[in-house]
């Protein structure tokens, strides 16, 4: 961040970029590179990975783009952002405005710049693709904005006039916090209710601080109560206070956006044997708990040979975490190939820069408890793809006799979670898929009760953050529309 002040008051480079480039001169211009800490040391903390770009790279990026009269990279965004607009205002020096206009579109600029996929959505669908080049870096530059601003900008928010409509949201993660922000600007009274002690859902106990620090969380959330949101935290809706009762104290709309922690196991046997958890625990109890941090009680499991079974981020978050708590050796077994690993290519490649191992084709069919009924070997079986399965990727067979015994002392389990089940237990007449989902109308995210909308991981069964802040964009509108 040093050289992000000292180039944001330096401004003399700015000039030499303002005058006009042809397409061919931009399209000469490299992507940026974003600086990363070494990393021998970064195993060692839990600081950001990702430093974050300067004001010049910045300025220099965004000329790479080319204005394209039909910015594809906008329909790729589940938000919806105006990218060649905030992208412009980098390239004359406009940074607060840059911000504004990303705020404009998106409640969370400075999370979504770190950790939505946008080499999936919004700069998958770049012109440069075209030209076989690398796209413009849209998630750097949406990050150094909302860092620009947050840091150094002036640019006020302006709480806008009560319309004097109470609309209530259950859960403060992405969705809950897209919706209740849409809301707000539209007037709204809006009140979140958190489960938890902390407001960030799984955006402080799903992600490691190295990948998303707590502050910038807590920055955004800030910027959420100046435009009037009210938090309510260790409140439950459906348990500590009953959908009826939120009818009943005004509330006109409700959005359920409760998340998906209920864990999934394999079922497999010795999964029961101590030192076996789900990535869910793991992850909350070091993130959200302090586990391992000075200061706290909360006990984790440690490991010197930590296994971790999957191939999401949520993967990668855990192993990356494990050599942070001090494993020595930290293997990620995942039953496909690599190319067939959900997780960002990013995530992957920061996890084998730390020490991290890939046991690929391969998956656990059993545990091996010792005389304290603790794990101390697993057993893999090998895998081959066969055919493609409902996804489209080819599905993991295994390869008759080729098992094999791994000594390992920590296995955290991370093959995906299941809706939290307390709000569509307690609703009459709302209607809930057999994965225990929420269904939804997809154009206006209402459920089968008049009133009542859901989007994220409570409707999906697991999804990225700039999905389930989609979610909340499209359930404000329709509900907007509905009460207004």
């Amino acid at each position: 961040m040093n050289n992000q002040k000292n180039n944001m008051r330096d401004s003399a480079w700015r000039a030499e970029l303002r005058g006009a480039m042809s397409a061919k001169e931009r399209a000469a211009i490299p992507r940026v590179r974003m600086p990363e800490l070494d990393p021998e040391y970064r195993v060692t903390c839990n600081e950001e990975v990702n430093q974050g770009i300067s004001a010049g790279q910045a300025v220099l990026e965004a000329t790479r783009c080319m204005d394209c009269r039909d910015p594809q990279c906008v329909t790729g965004c589940p938000v919806h952002i105006d990218i060649p607009g905030f992208i412009k205002n980098i390239q004359r020096g406009h940074f607060s405005e840059a911000a504004a206009t990303l705020r404009l579109s998106s409640a969370l600029p400075a999370v979504c710049g770190r950790v939505c996929p946008q080499e999936k959505q919004c700069e998958s669908r770049c012109i440069y693709h075209k030209m076989k080049k690398e796209p413009v870096a849209i998630g750097y530059l949406e990050r150094f904005a909302a860092d620009a601003d947050r840091l150094f900008g002036k640019a006020t928010v302006s709480r806008p006039e009560s319309n004097g409509i109470k609309v209530a949201v259950a859960g403060s993660g992405p969705a809950g916090l897209s919706f209740a922000g849409d809301m707000a600007r539209r007037g709204f009274e809006v009140t979140v209710f958190e489960a938890l002690h902390e407001i960030g859902g799984v955006l402080k106990y799903g992600i490691p601080e190295f990948r998303l620090p707590n502050d910038i969380v807590d920055a955004e959330i800030e910027t959420l109560k100046a435009l009037g949101v009210n938090f309510v935290k260790d409140c439950i809706i459906g348990k500590t206070i009953p959908v009826e009762q939120l009818e009943a104290d005004g509330y006109k709309g409700i959005f359920v956006a409760s998340g998906a922690g209920l864990p999934r196991f394999m079922g497999i046997p010795g999964e029961n044997l101590i030192g076996i958890m789900s990535s869910n625990e793991y992850l909350t109890r070091v993130n959200l708990m302090g586990a391992g941090k000075k200061g706290f009680d909360t006990p984790v499991a440690h490991g010197k040979i930590a296994a971790i079974i999957g191939g999401g981020n949520t993967a990668m978050d855990s192993v990356r975490t494990a050599r942070r708590m001090g494993a020595e050796r930290a293997i990620v077994v995942y039953r496909r190939s690599e190319d067939e690993m959900p997780a960002r290519v990013e995530e992957i490649k920061h996890a084998r820069q730390e020490g991290v191992e890939f046991m690929t084709l391969h998956n656990p069919i059993g545990y091996l408890g010792d005389e304290n009924g603790h794990v101390r070997a697993m057993l893999v079986q090998r895998m081959e793809l066969g055919e493609p399965d409902e996804s489209g990727r080819r599905s993991p067979v295994p390869v008759e006799g080729a098992i094999e015994e791994i000594p390992v002392d920590m296995v955290i389990v991370s093959v995906g979670v299941s809706p939290n089940p307390l709000i569509p237990d307690s609703v009459a007449n709302l209607k809930v898929s057999r994965r225990g989902t929420i269904e939804v109308n997809d154009s206006t995210m209402e459920s089968s009760v008049a009133g009542l909308y859901a989007g994220g991981d409570i409707v999906r069964g697991g999804a990225t953050v700039i999905l389930a802040m989609g979610d909340g964009k499209r359930a404000a509108e329709a509900m907007a529309e509905a009460l207004l």
